[in-house]
C-alpha cells in the first residue's frame, strides 16, 4: 500500500463525506493505492455513523471510534498504530486542509527522500487575533526552542515515512510537536512544503485560545525530554549541587563566624544567613532525591495504551 490517509475528527459530520470523495478522486486519479483512515475521538454526533456507511461504500475506509474524548494526540497514536501504507499523510476533518496536496507531498517523500514533510499554511482564513498572531508567536517560540526550523508546527498536512510514525510515541497533546520528535528518534531529513487553506466550510472550531498556553507549557516539557528525558539526573543532580553548595556555603560560614570570629554575638537562628542555608540544603537535596525517582522510573517504565477504543471498521 502506497498511502495511507489518517484523519482524527470531533463532530465533523457535515464534511466527511465531502472529504471522503475528495481524497477518493484524488488518489484514484493518481494511480495510488490507499487506506482512509478515521479516527472519530468522542464525537456526540452522527460523525461514526457516517464513516461506516463510508466503509460500507469504500473498502479503502476504516475507522476507530474511541469511547471518549482523549485529544487529537491519542487519536493520532491509534492512527499511526493501525497505517500500513508506505507514507501517512495526516490532515483534519474540517476541509481546510487540501487533498490535492497529497500527491506532491508523497513524492517528496519518496523521490526526495525526506522523512517527514510540513505543511506550511503560509496564506491563512483565520481569524487574525484569536488564531494567526497567537500562532506566529507560538512558531517563533517552537523554532527558538527546537531548533527545528518550520514555519507552521501545528498544521494537521503532514507526510511521514512509515518507519516515522511507526518508531515515535505521540502522548497528551504533543502533536503539536511530531517533527521534533521525529528530530528525537533520530529522522533529522525534515522538510516542509507551503499548503493552500481554506477557510471553515462548515461547523466551528473545535480550539480556543487556551491551545496555545497548552501549547507552550508542552513545549517546555518536549524541550526538558529533548534534553534531559533519558538523564533526569543530569539537570536534577546539578540544581541540587547547586544549592546544596549554596547552603553549605552559609552554613560553613556561620560556623566559622560563630566559633572564632564572633562568639559572644547573635544566636545563629537568630541570622537570616541561617534559613537560607538551611531552605537551599533541603532544595537541594530534594533535587537529588528528584533525579533519582526519575532514573528509577526511566528505568522500569513500561509502555502501556493511553486510549479506549469502541469499534475498529475494517
Amino acid at each position: 500500500m502506497q498511502i495511507s490517509v489518517v484523519i482524527p475528527l470531533l463532530n465533523e459530520e457535515e464534511s466527511l463525506k465531502e472529504l471522503h470523495d475528495w481524497i477518493a478522486k484524488v488518489m484514484q486519479s493518481n494511480h495510488f493505492s490507499y487506506e482512509i483512515i478515521f479516527i472519530d475521538d468522542g464525537s456526540t454526533d452522527n460523525s461514526w455513523n457516517t464513516i461506516s456507511d463510508l466503509s460500507i461504500k469504500n473498502s479503502h475506509v476504516k475507522g476507530i471510534q474511541f469511547l471518549k474524548n482523549f485529544g487529537k494526540s491519542q487519536a493520532l497514536h491509534a492512527g499511526f498504530e493501525k497505517a500500513q501504507g508506505d507514507v501517512i499523510i495526516t490532515m483534519d476533518a474540517d476541509l481546510q486542509d487540501n487533498p490535492d496536496e497529497i500527491p506532491e507531498l508523497y513524492n517528496m517523500i519518496t523521490n526526495d527522500d525526506y522523512d517527514l514533510v510540513s505543511g506550511w499554511k503560509k496564506k491563512r482564513y483565520d481569524s487574525i487575533i484569536a488564531k494567526n498572531l497567537p500562532s506566529k508567536l507560538f512558531n517563533w517560540a517552537a523554532r527558538r526552542t527546537s531548533g527545528v526550523k518550520l514555519h507552521d508546527f501545528n498544521c494537521g498536512l503532514k507526510a511521514y515515512k512509515k518507519e516515522v510514525v511507526k518508531n515515535i510515541d505521540v502522548n497528551g497533546e504533543m502533536h503539536r510537536y511530531i517533527p521534533l520528535l521525529a528530530k528525537n528518534a533520530g529522522f533529522s531529513n525534515i522538510s516542509e512544503k507551503v499548503v493552500r487553506h481554506q477557510a471553515r466550510k462548515y461547523g466551528q472550531t473545535k480550539f480556543g485560545m487556551n491551545r496555545f498556553i497548552h501549547g507552550f507549557l508542552d513545549l517546555i516539557t518536549i524541550w526538558f525530554l529533548s534534553h534531559f528525558g533519558k538523564r533526569p539526573m543530569h539537570l536534577f543532580g546539578a540544581l541540587g549541587f547547586i544549592m546544596f553548595a549554596i547552603g553549605f556555603m552559609f552554613a560553613a560560614y556561620l560556623g566559622v563566624d560563630k566559633l572564632f570570629l564572633n562568639p559572644t554575638g547573635r544566636l545563629i537562628t537568630q541570622r537570616p544567613q541561617f534559613y537560607i542555608a538551611l531552605a537551599t540544603m533541603i532544595i537541594g537535596t530534594q533535587f537529588f532525591v528528584a533525579g533519582f525517582l526519575g532514573e528509577l522510573i526511566l528505568r522500569n517504565r513500561t509502555d502501556k495504551k493511553r486510549y479506549l477504543v469502541k469499534d475498529v471498521l475494517n
